[in-house]
């Protein structure tokens, strides 16, 4: 197991932000690499299309500036009604983002021009299978979505997927799934990974493009509160309840829909996640609205303790 000199680079937690469809933005990313974690957006994020070259050229500027400041990252959702990838890889190629996250088909095509200039790519997978096919297609690393994970996830345990895919791969992998703190990030480490892949914890920041009541409700959810549901864009994923039922649907009773169904970037994806609020099954542990760089020092002091508490166990 190891991390990619370049993106070890002023790491001070083995953190990878999770891109976060809306809420992801250039403050939250740049406030994640300048507290010494891996920030990332989806490229969908930037509207109109042209934004996106703005975006890159502002994190690029800012980080630049700061000697301190880790990688960033930017996701691509490779799919069919995902019309903008061509062009949005285009822009990413120019500006030499330091990693690629794909998601959904295997980067077949992608990874070529990303290796060109020295890029990593990095392939979500929810089973053994996608990983082998991610492979397959010559990416520098897997992020296991696993079971509790917030937005689309899968449902093996992080036990059972990491000890499966280290059976036969060594490379570096990023663990997804209810890590809110410093001791699941020393544990996902223990398991076998390289990185926590966080997502959910960092909506609960002044920097993160959410309105106040998905904060709140973030605040005031359990796991408990988490409905998993392919609804709302044909893959499955977790949400909160609260906003389901504000929408006026019921939870428990929701239609069935698959991978036909999606249409990211369309209007009606993009109000979906809008209104139905994306979240993993960590909520219950977040309890506080913390700015960026304070919720990483924060997550830093965990991880310490909880690896000094470790270490210290005579067992």
């Amino acid at each position: 197991m190891s991390i990619p000199a370049s993106l070890n680079h002023n790491l001070t937690l083995p953190v990878i932000c999770a891109p976060m469809f809306i809420i992801s933005n250039p403050d939250l990313v740049i406030a994640q690499c300048r507290s010494g974690v891996i920030g990332s957006f989806p490229a969908l994020n930037a509207r109109p299309q042209a934004v996106l070259d703005d975006w890159l050229g502002r994190i690029k500027r800012e980080l630049a500036a700061d000697p301190k400041a880790a990688p960033f990252a930017v996701n691509q959702i490779i799919h069919p009604s995902n019309e903008r990838l061509e062009d949005d890889m285009a822009l990413c190629v120019k500006h030499e983002v330091p990693l690629i996250i794909t998601s959904l088909s295997a980067p077949t095509q992608i990874v070529p021009h990303v290796h060109a200039y020295g890029g990593k790519v990095f392939h979500d997978v929810i089973s053994v299978r996608h990983a082998e096919k991610a492979l397959e297609a010559g990416v520098d690393g897997l992020i296991l979505v696993c079971a509790g994970a917030g937005g689309h996830a899968g449902t093996l345990s992080p036990f059972a997927l990491v000890g499966e895919i280290r059976k036969f791969y060594d490379g570096p992998i990023a663990l997804s799934g209810a890590i809110t703190n410093g001791s699941a990030i020393l544990s996902a480490q223990a398991m076998g990974a390289d990185f926590a892949y966080i997502g959910t914890r960092f909506i609960a920041t002044p920097e993160a493009n959410a309105v106040e009541g998905y904060k709140q409700a973030i605040l005031d959810s359990a796991a408990k509160d988490v409905v998993y549901t392919p609804y709302f864009t044909g893959v499955h994923g977790n949400y909160l309840k609260k906003s389901i039922v504000a929408a006026g649907l019921d939870p428990d009773d929701l239609p069935v829909k698959d991978k036909s169904a999606m249409s990211f970037g369309g209007a009606r994806d993009a109000k979906a996640w809008k209104d139905i609020w994306g979240a993993g099954q960590g909520v219950g542990t977040i309890d506080q609205v913390l700015p960026t760089a304070e919720l990483v020092a924060r997550l830093q002091q965990e991880y310490r303790s909880a690896k000094a508490a470790l270490c210290s166990n005579p067992f």
